[in-house]
């Protein structure tokens, strides 16, 4: 039982982020160039990667000394985090999503669920977009920028521009779907492909309920236990949570260039505006009025993923705790949970697609381009067909964007411009779209009646809501 004076995770974690952001403003604002040259570092890079370099003062050595020290220990600590995560999420979704399919005992049951999860995925990709694409042309956010400045940004980051439209392939709905099917289990395995490993243990699961129960049922026992024991190095891994959400957001805080932002203020008000929109407005929509859940239940229960999520910028790094708040936290279970979220952190980006939406219309009207209601509806189409199979990695957006701005015609050296705060807005975005998985898996779960009262959740966690059940002291014990 936690102590009553004993902080809940969320609220470390929170506590992690605002200090993360504190810390990386005063380092981006005081800690400039000149402070390195005072120290004698000619190269801070290479410097800081430990190779040699010439004219450090011998008096301010030491200094120089910690500071890298200092830097590649906050650089450690949320290396090693986001390890410890990507370590997780694979062995979860295999080893639960065999349980949870192997236990229901019914195939048409499996495919309705998923037939609900696929088609309300899909619905709020295109009610998200929807929505960018609208505050995007009431607020005309491209019309605050001036020439002048958009071709500085396409002349500072047009190497990193075109690196990313190498990247990006159009989306084949032919070959969408044949991805699906692993040409080899493992290989899908040691790449992390998720939409895959969905597939094969999926696969696995729905075989286990086609032969005896008897020779099932050794089966289904090792991968329940094996469940629990990758349930308890999640909460393990979680207890370095809010110093790991503090390196994250110390790094990408400093790193960001707030000149930039205040160029592109307008812009990035309107993505976080549309953001907002949908995790307050639409979602609830979801989860309280049609699945019955209290707005306060929501998100006191996901509070931790979703500022996981926008520490990691990363909805696959995230899922572990994603899943773990949607069955200990939501009291979802596992044979829903186990099977939506990990379609969700791979199909569902509707903070990718919103922000899509927005950035194609800005850059549009950074060119003097004028979209027409054909070209704006082919944008709807092609960012939802490109969320499908992506991985939930940061910035795998930008390579999204390249894809639907091809569709329309729109210059893709405009993405050079919102090169610059797409890592803050990546964090943004991804904090949606782990909501939007957990509110459709909430829905879901609703329906199916396979979701738990808050008084079944007390009792099953032997302790309040308004405790966090990823910190109940079992740990110290």
């Amino acid at each position: 039982m936690t102590p009553k004076n004993k902080l809940a995770l969320h609220w470390k974690i929170l506590i992690g982020l605002i200090l993360g952001i504190v810390v990386g403003l005063a380092i981006n604002t005081m800690w400039t160039p000149d402070t390195w040259n005072a120290l004698g570092v000619d190269n801070p890079s290479a410097y800081l990667n430990g190779e040699e370099t010439t004219g450090i003062n011998e008096d301010a050595g030491i200094f120089a000394w910690m500071t890298r020290f200092i830097i590649n220990l906050n650089q450690f600590v949320g290396d090693l985090f986001m390890r410890g995560l990507r370590f997780i999420a694979v062995p979860i979704v295999i080893f639960s999503l065999i349980v949870g399919a192997s236990s229901l005992n019914d195939l048409s049951k499996l495919s309705r669920i998923g037939g609900k999860t696929i088609g309300i995925y899909l619905f709020t990709t295109a009610i998200a977009i929807s929505i960018g694409l609208l505050f995007a042309n009431v607020l005309k956010p491209g019309t605050y920028v001036s020439e002048e400045t958009r071709d500085g940004f396409v002349a500072q980051f047009g190497e990193q521009a075109q690196a990313k439209i190498g990247a990006a392939q159009k989306p084949d709905v032919w070959d969408t779907v044949l991805n699906i099917v692993p040409k080899n289990p493992f290989n899908a395995i040691a790449e992390g492909n998720m939409l895959q490993i969905v597939f094969a243990s999926l696969l696995v699961g729905i075989a286990l309920t086609l032969i005896k129960r008897e020779k099932a049922i050794v089966v289904i026992q090792f991968f329940d236990a094996m469940t629990d024991v990758i349930i308890k190095i999640v909460e393990i891994v979680l207890m370095i949570a809010p110093y790991a959400v503090f390196s994250l957001i110390v790094v990408q805080i400093a790193a960001l260039g707030l000149d930039i932002l205040g160029s592109l203020a307008v812009y990035s008000l309107v993505v976080v505006a549309g953001l907002l929109t949908m995790m307050f407005v639409i979602y609830p929509i979801g989860f309280k009025v049609l699945g019955g859940i209290s707005y306060n239940r929501f998100y006191k229960a996901i509070s931790p993923a979703q500022l996981l999520a926008f520490s990691s910028a990363s909805s696959s790094a995230t899922l572990p705790v994603t899943m773990e708040c949607c069955e200990q936290r939501l009291g979802i279970k596992e044979e829903v949970s186990s099977f939506v979220l990990p379609i969700g952190a791979t199909i569902n980006m509707d903070g990718t697609a919103l922000y899509q939406g927005v950035a194609a219309v800005f850059i549009a009207q950074l060119y003097g381009m004028d979209l027409s209601i054909a070209e704006q509806l082919t944008i709807v189409l092609t960012a939802t067909l490109a969320s499908i199979g992506t991985a939930g990695v940061p910035g795998v957006g930008m390579i999204m964007l390249v894809i639907v701005l091809q569709s329309v015609g729109i210059p893709l050296e405009g993405i050079a411009v919102i090169l610059g705060v797409d890592r803050i807005l990546d964090m943004c975005r991804t904090s949606c779209n782990i909501t939007g998985d957990c509110m459709v898996c909430a829905l879901v779960a609703s329906s199916e009646g396979a979701i738990e009262s808050v008084e079944e959740v007390e009792a099953k966690l032997a302790m309040p809501m308004d405790e966090d059940p990823l910190d109940d002291g079992r740990l110290d014990e």
